[in-house]
């Protein structure tokens, strides 16, 4: 069958589960998830995601071309879009 013959949301859930979890980006510790946070809690840039959840299981830091590139967009949109957390 030839991916183009289905609906949009066909596509994305097919390409979603060719890609793995870590490109989900509504997973919580999700490679978004984890750039975003980092962004808003004022941390350093480092690449990373728990597949298990923030927090749980086995922080992976190993991350190839494309897990690192999404861990950065998601980084680089809370920049210019998002919020800080404030400290005061």
């Amino acid at each position: 069958m030839y991916i183009g013959m289905l609906e949009q949301s066909e596509q994305e859930q097919i390409v979603q589960a060719l890609r793995g979890p870590q490109f989900d980006r509504k997973l919580h510790g999700g490679l978004w998830d984890r750039g975003s946070a980092d962004s808003y809690y004022g941390r350093w840039k480092e690449p990373h995601w728990w597949p298990e959840g923030t927090g749980h299981g086995q922080r992976v830091t190993q991350l190839n071309e494309a897990e690192i590139e999404e861990y950065l967009a998601g980084y680089d949109w809370n920049e210019q879009y998002g919020d800080k957390k404030s400290w005061d």
